[in-house]
């Protein structure tokens, strides 16, 4: 799904200069979870920003199928965001006043074949839910309903960042799950951000960045279904 070379972030603040890629190479390849680990700063959504076209890196390429994203101007990368990718991020960016029907039927209208609002909902257990405002959903159902708007237009890459970071354990565990669901059920190529360790026996591969550069990739053998995950 996506072949990134040499991928290099440099960010200029001022006088300060920052680093946030230092030549990271990296694979997805279709159906797989990957789970980027690391610490705050590390480089983990700078990756993942360029990945989905929202960023473009200072040098080095990043080709998604046969489109080499580096090269695309700001039309080809807004088409791409639109019929490829799915972003999942720590807050929910729902509209407060529209219903959790309502913020998801947002995106399958300007796609050409998408799910139904309901049966987004449906994917990820909130069917019961569908005419319920923001202000009366959880935050893991507010996520979730996120979730379900990312994959209602059949995103072939779904991009998470920090999908549990503002929630406690046990509803985080609940959104992972949908997150796991959306992968295996749809097939869709997954990239989870996380600091979090416990989260990487979730995944086919695991890998680890350090002050922006790739620390390690491990190939996980012993993938594990969330509700089996060790916190």
């Amino acid at each position: 799904m996506f072949v990134a070379r040499g991928l290099t972030k440099v960010y200029q603040t001022g006088e300060v200069t920052v680093h946030a890629l230092r030549g990271v190479d990296f694979d997805l390849f279709p159906g797989e979870l990957v789970v980027l680990l690391g610490p705050s700063g590390s480089g983990k959504s700078t990756l993942l920003n360029i990945l989905g076209g929202l960023d473009v890196p200072t040098a080095g390429s990043v080709v998604y199928q046969d489109h080499d994203l580096t090269a695309a101007g700001e039309a080809a990368l807004t088409e791409y965001r639109r019929t490829h990718v799915g972003f999942v991020f720590q807050f929910y960016n729902l509209i407060p006043s529209l219903t959790a029907r309502e913020n998801v039927a947002l995106v399958t209208e300007i796609v050409e074949h998408p799910m139904t609002p309901e049966q987004a909902l449906d994917l990820v257990g909130l069917q019961q839910r569908l005419d319920h405002f923001p202000a009366q959903l959880s935050g893991g159902e507010q996520q979730r309903v996120a979730i379900a708007r990312a994959i209602a237009k059949r995103p072939d890459v779904l991009l998470c960042d920090e999908p549990t970071g503002a929630l406690d354990i046990a509803t985080g565990v609940v959104v992972l799950d949908a997150i796991e669901t959306v992968n295996r059920e749809l097939g869709t190529s997954t990239v989870v951000i996380t600091d979090n360790a416990a989260i990487a026996a979730m995944a086919d591969r695991v890998v680890r960045l350090a002050d922006g550069r790739v620390a390690g990739i491990e190939v996980n053998t012993r993938k594990r279904p969330v509700h089996e995950l060790q916190w």
